[in-house]
This record gives C-alpha cells, sequence and structure tokens, in this order.
C-alpha cells in the first residue's frame, strides 16, 4: 500500500525543524559576534591594567624653577586619553625646563606649564602688620599698596592727581607667587615684620619698587588661598 503524500502545510513545518547546518549565515554571524566581543572585552580589561610611568612635582615648583629629575619623582599613571599631557617619565627629559606656573608637591607635571624661561622675577618684600597663615610658598596673591593717612603723602601710582589718592590703598602687582616667608616667631597673623619672597611679573616691577620708597605698608591678599 502506498503511504499519501503529507499535506502541504506538514512539509512547511517539517523544514523549519531541522536543525542549521555549519554553514547557515546565521550561526557563522552569531559565532563571529561572539568571538569579537570576547576579544574586545579581553581587550578592554588588558588596557584598564595598563599603567605608564609620569613625573610628580617633589616639592612645589614656582615659576622660574628648574624642573629637573632632582626636582620630581615618578609616578604610575592608568594609561587614558589624558596622559600625553603630563611629563612622562619613560621619555628623556629636555634639558633647560623650567616651570612656567605653580605645581603644587605631589601634582603631575603639565606639559603646558613648562618651558624655556619666565618673565617674573624674584623680589624681596618687607610685610609689617602680620600676614595670613594661608601665605606659604606656593601660593598666588595680589600685592597691594596702603599709604599712610596724611596731607603729606604723595601717591605715585597711577591715581596719582586724585584728591583721595593719598588714601586709598592701590593694587601694585596681580597674580604674584609666593617663592619663601620668612617670620619670626608669632608674625603670621599678629603684628611683626615678615620678609616675603615674591614672584613678579617684569612689568610690574617699576611701579612695586617705587611704593617701596613711598610711607604706607604693603599686603599680600592670597587669590583663593591655595597653590595652584
Amino acid at each position: 500500500m502506498i503511504d499519501a503524500p503529507p499535506a502541504p502545510g506538514e512539509a512547511r513545518r517539517a523544514v523549519r525543524l531541522r536543525p542549521p547546518g555549519w554553514r547557515d549565515p546565521r550561526l557563522l554571524t552569531g559565532i563571529v559576534l561572539v568571538a569579537a566581543s570576547v576579544a574586545l572585552g579581553s581587550w578592554l580589561v588588558a588596557s584598564a591594567g595598563r599603567t605608564v610611568p609620569v613625573f610628580v612635582a617633589d616639592g612645589a615648583l614656582t615659576p622660574g624653577d628648574p624642573v629637573t629629575r632632582d626636582a620630581l619623582r615618578v609616578v604610575e599613571l592608568r594609561l587614558s586619553a589624558g596622559a600625553e599631557r603630563y611629563l612622562r617619565a619613560d621619555e628623556d627629559l629636555p634639558s633647560g625646563l623650567v616651570a612656567q606656573r605653580v605645581v603644587a608637591d605631589g601634582e603631575l607635571v603639565p606639559v603646558s606649564g613648562l618651558g624655556a624661561g619666565t618673565t617674573m622675577r624674584s623680589v624681596t618684600l618687607p610685610i609689617t602688620g602680620g600676614v595670613s597663615e594661608r601665605i606659604r610658598p606656593g601660593v598666588v596673591a595680589d600685592l597691594w599698596f596702603v599709604p599712610e593717612a596724611g596731607p603729606g603723602a604723595v601717591p605715585r601710582g597711577p591715581q596719582a592727581g586724585s584728591p583721595q589718592a593719598a588714601r586709598e590703598p592701590r593694587t601694585l602687582a596681580r597674580d604674584v607667587v609666593v617663592e619663601q616667608v620668612e617670620a619670626p616667631d608669632g608674625a603670621l597673623v599678629v603684628a611683626g615684620t615678615t620678609t616675603l619672597h615674591l614672584l613678579v611679573e617684569q612689568e610690574a616691577l617699576p611701579e612695586v619698587l617705587a611704593a617701596l620708597a613711598e610711607p604706607g605698608t604693603l599686603a599680600v591678599v592670597p587669590v583663593g588661598g591655595e597653590a595652584r
């Protein structure tokens, strides 16, 4: 007895239940995607653990300080897109580098903060009446002059000619950098004379030096209060 051929619907169902072969494009595509995901994950894990040696300041650097190996120490930094912005310790250190801005102790040394010279000059100034404890090496501040009150005071700064100029404080230089603080015991904050070594832009030097010959006092006001 001859079996009857399957109905059209039954033939289609049989074809659908057939397992895919190795040459099935969908199976090959799936294998490729899984392999790519595993490879990418392995690469990300390996990259996350990679580090590069970079320099940090071994003590605060101020503008004009020579940047040599004696002023630096090495730390390991995880590899990232921003690693090239810092001074690498696995490359030759160029000679003649000086700091162009303040680099705090332990801070990564930025390539943008280095150069071959600086326009700032070191000036030693006496500060009477006490100095804030926030004034310390590396701090950025503004330098002010407070004239003595009285008819004999003659201003020489940009406010010369004004009737009130002899009594009004004026800014001598902005963004000066504190290099060194020499203070006798108890001179900070309270009355006393403190000697400050400041880095001042060269263009501001004439007015700063002229103020030393005037009757009055100097005041240093920190900008933000922290080393930059």
